[in-house]
């Protein structure tokens, strides 16, 4: 990938369109909620495939992001993230939902390459 500076950040083609990143919100996506998308998205997905592997397809996955904690003395980093995933399914078993979850966390690439930094915090509920 490639971003040219504009006005007011930075951006860049993809095959789905044109990402603007900027400092502000009013002109683009800011670089910390990127963050936290990858790591919720990719979550998402593992938990996903793990529930599939598991015989235990879900219907519908909705992740919320309940907390970003960021810490302005050191440039603002972010510092926590919570996700509450709501999963749909009729096949889930509740009682296997803490192994998919840890399996997940385990599996996803953005929270592996962020957990000795960012402290991740996933809940979950199941409705039918």
């Amino acid at each position: 990938m490639k971003y040219s500076m504009t006005e007011h950040g930075f951006e860049t083609t993809t095959q789905f369109g044109t990402l603007t990143v900027s400092a502000k919100d009013e002109y683009g996506f800011r670089p910390y909620q990127l963050l936290v998308s990858s790591v919720a998205v990719c979550s998402g997905g593992v938990l996903r495939k793990v529930l599939q592997k598991m015989r235990m397809p879900a219907e519908d996955i909705h992740i919320e992001v309940k907390e970003v904690r960021r810490n302005p003395e050191v440039a603002d980093r972010v510092e926590s993230i919570h996700l509450h995933f709501t999963v749909k399914g009729q096949d889930i078993d509740e009682s296997k939902m803490s192994r998919a979850m840890e399996l997940t966390a385990k599996n996803c690439s953005m929270v592996q390459s962020v957990k000795d930094s960012i402290d991740i915090r996933e809940t979950y509920e199941v409705i039918r």
